[in-house]
């Protein structure tokens, strides 16, 4: 985990493994800020779609009991939205750096859509 001062407060910035470890243990809620046509199209399975245009900092989950991970396609909108939460005083949070991407490129499981049918399935890659 990489951290660093930005208005507010402190951002974290998660691995892909880090993020994986962490969901798997039940530490961690996952919010997609991706577009609901991103989201639907795949996603990491059980996180929350918030698109980044309809976030509003007030509004997000108690990170009682459960930090706030975010996360989009690369990394860029995620890190907008986690240092705009951050200034308004959500603290802690953090961001997945490389985003979606990244953790299709470490071969994590996620939904995504069976192109034969259009319906939804999971998807489990490969490593190698």
């Amino acid at each position: 985990m990489n951290s660093e001062q930005v208005e507010g407060g402190i951002l974290e910035t998660w691995t892909v493994d880090e993020v994986a470890q962490a969901y798997d243990r039940g530490d961690i809620a996952l919010i997609d800020v991706r577009t609901p046509q991103e989201y639907m199209f795949e996603h990491i399975e059980g996180a929350l779609l918030l698109p980044m245009s309809f976030v509003d900092p007030d509004k997000l989950p108690s990170q009682e009991g459960k930090r706030l991970v975010i996360y989009c396609g690369s990394g860029v909108r995620s890190g907008k939205v986690a240092r705009t939460c951050i200034a308004t005083g959500v603290a802690p949070l953090a961001h997945m750096e490389g985003g979606f991407g990244a953790w299709k490129k470490a071969a994590k499981p996620y939904i995504g859509t069976d192109m034969s049918t259009g319906a939804p399935k999971r998807f489990q890659p490969k490593a190698g």
